[in-house]
């Protein structure tokens, strides 16, 4: 007996000896069951005041409703930018936009950033994107995203992609892979459904990628959705709250797969939308001033929810967040290696919330555009970012509303948060130039172009025509990017 327990104790200790070096040679293990799966929802131009659960007039949003009370609510949660290529760069880096190449619409991301497909595969996970891209420089209504493209979502890290390049509605035309499909039915609700095929095909940990066409221009609502509003369905105000009718709808498809495929409670499901809400909604943005292409809270803070079953309990966080955290919360969830991300980003870790615990951010988070803001806890900074402009900071826990500036009540404070953006904005002059990259320079030329004056899209045009009659539609409002 004694002989037996002796070898139990040595076989333990060489066990515990062996995986310490293990880890001092390889980073910190994460066990496979462990390891949640990552799910990624993204609408295109959704409000933050619309949803049900922030007090919009006529929307109802029963199924978000239940995700925000059951996970972590942001009061507080922005987009990195006010308009989308931009903000779906800090998604995929977790770096302010003007650093990877997307200082704006339509520009593709730099093929030298490291993303968080690329790091996810590197720990096991399969990668798939489904919907809206618009990160290869293509602009104008979204069509299909060529099988050679350089900047396709499969030079990223996704091992799957069903995506267009830009905005898509009802009945969409897409590529999957590179290979043409016709889809039939509203747009939110196909993306959920290829989503939960690939989810069901996977034997480990995933990352699902979802980026809604909705409820972004043409606004094309299924008739029922758009039903039920002052005016009539056939209205342009119903049929773009008909889609998010819609994305609400297929939010619900998707929290019941999960539960159906038995993995809820192992997967996380992070959602927020890419911009502020659009004027066609008096109500898209609630109380908050501005709308989308603006950084006064209307342009940037977004609907933002956290659902993880079996470790989250629900809250609702004031706490500022942004797009920016959400790869750096994922690295350090996970604990992949340091190296995932550039040296230099600008998103924080926010992993504590999910133990209820309010994260210290290190640094105020930077809002860079043809406008500039800083946000710092209650604290913004706001500057029109022209020549002379007036700098303004606003009280955000007593005045949302921006209405009021208070510089001279906060004098130190102010002069501290426009030196820390300086200091920002000179950082992101080096990395827009290659700084942060080990080349030192951008290796792939700059490219924001429209696919209907690409030479690359020419020979596919008549393809597009038979596949999809109507498409005739889009090549007439070509210049209606965004």
């Amino acid at each position: 007996m004694n002989s037996l327990l002796k070898n139990s104790t040595t076989a333990l200790v060489s066990a515990v000896v062996t995986a310490f070096a293990w880890v001092l040679l390889n980073g910190p293990v994460v066990a496979a069951e462990t390891r949640p799966n990552i799910i990624l929802v993204m609408a295109d131009d959704q409000g933050w005041g619309q949803m049900g659960y922030n007090g919009h007039p006529h929307l109802k949003t029963p199924h978000f409703d239940a995700m925000a009370d059951a996970g972590i609510r942001f009061n507080r949660f922005y987009a990195a930018a006010s308009t989308c290529s931009p903000t779906r760069a800090s998604v995929l880096t977790g770096r302010t936009p003007a650093r990877t190449g997307v200082p704006a619409i339509g520009h593709r991301l730099c093929l030298q950033e490291k993303t968080l497909p690329q790091a996810l595969k590197k720990a096991g996970y399969a990668t798939a994107h489904f919907g809206k891209w618009h990160l290869n420089g293509v602009g104008g209504p979204g069509v299909p995203i060529l099988k050679d493209d350089p900047n396709h979502p499969g030079h990223y890290g996704f091992d799957e992609w069903l995506s267009v390049t830009n905005f898509f509605d009802r009945d969409p035309l897409m590529s999957r892979n590179g290979e043409f499909v016709v889809m039939q039915g509203d747009s939110s609700v196909l993306m959920v459904d290829e989503a939960l095929k690939f989810m069901k095909r996977q034997e480990g940990p995933f990352l699902a990628v979802i980026w809604y066409g909705s409820p972004h221009f043409p606004f094309v609502a299924d008739e029922k959705d758009a039903t039920g509003f002052p005016s009539s369905p056939r209205d342009r105000l119903a049929n773009h709250l008909g889609e998010i009718v819609a994305i609400d709808r297929s939010i619900g498809m998707l929290r019941q797969g999960l539960r159906d495929l038995k993995i809820e409670k192992d997967t996380i499901v992070w959602y927020c939308s890419d911009n502020g809400g659009l004027p066609d909604d008096p109500d898209s943005v609630g109380h908050l001033q501005g709308s989308k292409g603006s950084l006064f809270e209307g342009g940037i803070r977004v609907p933002g929810i956290i659902e993880w079953p079996s470790h989250i309990k629900p809250m609702v966080t004031d706490c500022p967040a942004s797009t920016m955290d959400i790869m750096p919360t994922i690295v350090d969830l996970l604990d992949l290696p340091s190296d995932s991300l550039l040296e230099v980003y600008d998103g924080e870790s926010i992993v504590t919330l999910f133990d209820g615990k309010a994260p210290q951010r290190r640094h105020a988070i930077p809002f860079t555009a043809k406008a500039l803001a800083l946000i710092d806890g209650d604290f913004k900074l706001w500057s029109a970012g022209r020549r002379n402009s007036p700098w303004k900071l606003f009280d955000m826990a007593k005045d949302p509303g921006e209405k009021t500036d208070v510089s001279l009540k906060y004098p130190e404070r102010f002069e501290a948060m426009k030196s820390e953006l300086a200091t920002m904005l000179e950082s992101i002059e080096r990395s827009a130039e290659g700084g942060d990259y080990p080349e030192g320079e951008v290796l792939q030329p700059r490219r924001h172009d429209r696919w209907f004056e690409m030479e690359a899209y020419k020979p596919h045009l008549p393809t597009f025509a038979k596949l999809k009659p109507d498409f005739n539609w889009k090549i007439d409002n070509k210049d209606k990017e965004e």
